[in-house]
């Protein structure tokens, strides 16, 4: 599930600062003859002569960032902040620098600089909801995104920025409305049926998800993960003939989708047909060795056939790819109750009762992470 989150959704601008009286005209046109490299060496020169003069510093960082030379850029409006932190334009010039250098994180603190001295500049508004955004602090993204795509409602890559970040700190409500209302705008978009139907899948509507993703994959059914999440919702809702027709789907698009082998492994697991799952979850464990559902499985199928050793093993795997989860601990207890490990039996119970609730299977989890901006 591909989504294209591009910095140019937003009108940019390099603020150029309040001109400095010693300013020579000969930059300012270089400048605007377009000759940035030549402007580069112009300013340069400028700061050389003065080097307390922040407006020289901060047009040397406006040609820098022209030219895309962010890092130089950087170092120049900090020289300018320092001098003058009230310069017109600064931070958010410094914070634009920084984030399309990817440097998200550190690209806060101006953007809120900017937005505290202008609470009405919606560039630095939006541009400070994607820093969080990109620096995966979605609680704080969603905040600044809703009140950015209420004055840019049509913006829908910014619309899908905010039902992202409602998704992942778990406000569904926020999230399936602002779904709802990009598709009203863009009704064949795959991925937004997608996302859609997993956070319609995380609010206990398992049934409107399926919908979702059946549309997904009528639109695009060789989009990436498409087969596999209606495959895994089937799965969920114990429709075991479906799920499999579904991931055996997402495997003709993409045959190496270990998720896809597994939950096939599982499926054959909970048939009781050991022959046909031990493979599938073997080979899934191959190409990706954190999935933790097949080590359970296996570890269900070696019990059974009394292999304790090879039981032990994978349940062991397991219970340290998530020590919180009850299940691994408790399968590995009564293993070590029936080998007379009574030690190890009694270690593995407390943990069981240290983390007896058991988390819920998420679609959400199981598909690709948001993209960061650029």
């Amino acid at each position: 599930m591909k989504l294209r989150v591009s910095i140019s959704l937003i009108a940019l601008l390099w603020l150029a600062p309040a001109q400095a009286q010693t300013m020579p005209s000969d930059a300012t046109a270089l400048e605007r003859q377009g000759r940035l490299a030549d402007a580069t060496k112009a300013w340069r020169a400028v700061t050389a002569q003065n080097p307390r003069d922040a407006a020289a510093f901060a047009s040397l960082g406006v040609v820098l960032s022209k030219q895309q030379e962010y890092e130089e850029a950087v170092v120049a409006y900090r020289q300018a902040l320092a001098l003058d932190p009230k310069l017109n334009g600064i931070q958010l010039n410094l914070g634009l620098a920084l984030f399309k250098l990817g440097k998200f994180q550190a690209a806060i603190a101006p953007f809120r600089a900017a937005l505290a001295a202008d609470p009405k500049n919606m560039q630095a508004r939006t541009l400070l909801g994607m820093s969080y955004y990109g620096a995966r602090q979605f609680d704080a993204a969603a905040k600044q995104l809703e009140l950015a795509t209420k004055a840019d409602p049509a913006n829908l890559e910014l619309q899908q920025m905010l039902a992202q970040s409602c998704l992942f700190v778990k406000n569904y409500p926020c999230a399936i409305d602002t779904f709802r209302h990009i598709l009203q705008q863009n009704p064949d978009s795959a991925a937004i049926h997608m996302l859609l139907g997993g956070a319609l899948d995380s609010s206990d509507r398992t049934l409107d998800a399926i919908t979702e993703f059946k549309q997904a994959a009528r639109v695009a059914p060789r989009e990436p993960n498409v087969h596999f999440g209606l495959g895994f919702l089937y799965w969920k809702s114990n429709r075991f003939d479906e799920a499999k027709q579904e991931f055996e789907n997402e495997l003709a698009n993409d045959p190496a989708n270990a998720q896809a082998i597994g939950y096939l492994g599982d499926i054959e697991m909970k048939r009781t047909n050991p022959d046909g799952a031990v493979p599938l979850l073997k080979k899934a464990l191959q190409l990706k060795p954190d999935l933790r559902m097949a080590y359970m499985d296996l570890g269900t199928i070696y019990t059974r056939q009394k292999n304790y050793a090879d039981a032990i093993d994978a349940l062991q795997h397991a219970r340290d790819l998530d020590p919180a989860e009850p299940d691994a601990h408790y399968r590995l207890a009564r293993i070590y109750q029936t080998l007379g490990k009574t030690e190890d039996s009694r270690r593995e119970f407390a943990k069981v009762e240290q983390h007896y609730q058991k988390k819920d299977e998420s679609l959400i989890e199981k598909l690709p992470q948001p993209p960061q901006p650029r």
